[in-house]
């Protein structure tokens, strides 16, 4: 049975305190406007009338480090863009914690990575991690031309026991399966999956 509105309850551990998430799937996403890398401001509005694909990220995280190392993350980056969907990674680390890098070092990053986002955004006060409840590194969210989030999750199903002798090229890619039924005009089989990585690094 579809429904127009899914409303899931994600109950997240991190350390002793337990943390429940409220998010719904087919409302309006919340605008937000970022620095990027090249000191210019890019607001998620800029982009209505486009697939949009947040990536928040952490260059520390072992698991964000093996989507990149093994080409995963940058095999979705391209896919999305011929999808026609703009990328933007997402660096909500705060100053002195894990993951927080300068704007060259964010630059060095995508280049030296061979990623292709559109734009590596900074959020250091966490108000935009915040807003969308991001949890984890890498924690992926896809926004359809309607500016309606149609996904949030993981990038694939390769999360939990053994993650890192996995083959995640071979991996169910939630990402790359949302954005083909997007294409599609179908409604998402799979809208919400728990996310998996590293706690992003929010100021305290």
């Amino acid at each position: 049975m579809k429904n127009k509105f899914y409303t899931v309850i994600i109950a997240l551990f991190l350390s002793s305190n337990s943390l429940i998430a409220y998010v719904q799937i087919d409302e309006i996403s919340p605008d937000f406007k970022l620095k990027n890398s090249f000191g210019d401001y890019v607001s998620l509005s800029d982009y209505r009338g486009k697939k949009v694909i947040l990536e928040w990220t952490n260059h520390g995280c072992p698991f964000v480090a093996k989507h990149y190392s093994t080409g995963n993350m940058q095999s979705t980056q391209n896919y999305a863009k011929d999808s026609g969907a703009i990328w933007l990674s997402i660096i909500s680390s705060a100053p002195g914690t894990q993951g927080f890098v300068s704007s060259a070092k964010a630059n060095d990053l995508t280049s030296s990575r061979n990623a292709i986002p559109t734009h590596v955004l900074f959020d250091s006060d966490g108000t935009v991690g915040r807003m969308y409840d991001a949890k984890t590194t890498p924690h992926m969210f896809i926004i359809d031309e309607d500016g309606r989030l149609k996904y949030q999750g993981a990038i694939d199903d390769a999360g939990g026991r053994g993650f890192m002798s996995k083959d995640l090229l071979e991996a169910n890619n939630y990402v790359k399966k949302g954005l083909k039924e997007i294409l599609q005009e179908k409604s998402l089989s799979i809208p919400v999956t728990k996310p998996y990585g590293c706690s992003v690094k929010y100021a305290s």
